[in-house]
């Protein structure tokens, strides 16, 4: 559901949480620290920077930063900014669902309960538990295990 693009902006935002309010970080580094080719970093960070999740500074100590704060940046943000607007284009724009098929109805429900999800979790919520807790981790193989900076 999550294109890898999506993935490696959150694990990017979450490497940038961890560094400190106001960290001002090279793509270079958040790409060695979180696997991710410089690159391929730089083209997400645009995409982040484009959505007002990131700032760009330019120049000798250039880098990106949060342009937020992590309790504002939501997941349904992230994911927009990576793969675009989650759409539900299974009905014409302004169809009243109680007219179209039993389908139709369905699917604007799934879209309705993966909006609201993804709005209701933030870059806040990933900071405070970025990673299983220590009975847990060697036994899960989580996608953010290798941006931690601090354990619990």
């Amino acid at each position: 559901m999550l294109s890898q693009t999506t993935v490696t902006a959150i694990r990017a935002l979450l490497y940038l949480t961890q560094s400190g309010p106001g960290a001002v970080l090279s793509p270079a580094d958040i790409a060695g620290e979180i696997g991710a080719s410089t690159s391929y970093l730089s083209k997400v960070n645009t995409q982040l920077v484009r959505a007002g999740i990131l700032k760009s500074y330019r120049g000798m100590r250039g880098g990106v930063a949060l342009a937020r704060d992590t309790k504002e940046v939501t997941l349904l943000q992230i994911v927009e900014a990576c793969q675009g607007p989650i759409l539900a284009d299974y009905c014409t724009d302004g169809a009243d669902l109680r007219m179209v098929c039993g389908f139709h109805r369905a699917m604007a429900a799934v879209h309705n309960c993966l909006v609201d999800s993804l709005q209701h979790w933030t870059l806040a919520d990933f900071a405070s538990r970025p990673c299983p807790s220590k009975k847990l981790r060697a036994d899960v193989d989580c996608i953010l295990g290798g941006v931690v900076k601090i354990g619990d």
